[in-house]
């Protein structure tokens, strides 16, 4: 696989708060990384730096070999699904998936091909004319989906996008995502604090605690890295709770 985004031991402070700590990583070309860790842990401030809404302090990130440190967020050839949709109010839903696009001053027959495409893809195409407030969380979500895709982008990410929507929803869309992402082999890189969300979704897992990582690996190595105490307590024994819970909730429902 070709290295499609690196880190280089990144730090960012805010005030006396050390928040990424020589943070060094990378992505490969066509994976899906989900960087996982309790609040405070400095993932999302991560994910801002590699998409440049936040100024790094010291170190560098690099696109398909190109530094791309000081470059303009529209510059870096990546698309953004936010935690709150970010969804214009007063847009209708293809008003919203199509203003990227029309930014860019993309012609007008090409948008409406590109933004169709997408919302049929996402389920929405019936649902072009109406505004956010008439849409579901979940199609909100779908919206942002929408309007990512569209930008044609090599590496999307993903700032916790699952995390308003309840728990039948969130399986569902989590599933359309991971398609969407093996149909166009684009790279994503999803900030969560589930960790069923994260080893459900993903080719590896950055695993982050206070502002460091503490490991990058696949769900099945981390799973199998019980003598960690944080990675036992946050993970495996997270999981088995939620897969007793589940257990015991089919079994009342037989019974």
């Amino acid at each position: 696989m070709s290295e499609q985004i690196r880190i280089e031991q990144i730090n960012k402070h805010f005030g006396a708060q050390h928040v990424l700590k020589n943070i060094s990583c990378s992505v490969n070309k066509g994976e899906f990384i989900s960087i996982l860790g309790p609040s405070g842990c400095g993932k999302t401030t991560l994910l801002r730096g590699i998409l440049g809404l936040e100024t790094l302090d010291s170190g560098k990130v690099f696109h398909n070999g190109e530094e791309i440190t000081h470059v303009a967020p529209d510059k870096r050839g990546f698309s953004i699904v936010f935690q709150d949709y970010a969804l214009f109010p007063h847009m209708t839903l293809y008003e919203n998936v199509s203003y990227g696009l029309k930014l860019k001053k993309v012609p007008k027959n090409e948008i409406r091909e590109r933004v169709m495409n997408a919302l049929k893809l996402l389920r929405l195409e019936n649902a072009k004319d109406k505004l956010p407030n008439q849409l579901s969380g979940g199609m909100q979500q779908r919206a942002a989906i929408a309007r990512s895709l569209v930008q044609g982008c090599d590496v999307m990410l993903l700032d916790e996008p699952f995390s308003a929507l309840d728990a039948m929803v969130k399986v569902d869309l989590s599933e359309e995502l991971k398609e969407l992402q093996r149909q166009f082999e684009i790279t994503m890189v999803m900030v969560t604090h589930d960790q069923e969300e994260a080893f459900s979704l993903s080719d590896r897992i950055i695993l982050m605690r206070q502002g460091e990582i503490v490991a990058m690996e696949t769900p099945e190595k981390l799973y199998s890295m019980r003598d960690n105490p944080f990675i036992k307590t946050f993970i495996i024994d997270q999981i088995d709770k939620r897969a007793r819970y589940i257990w015991n909730l089919k079994r009342s429902q037989i019974q």
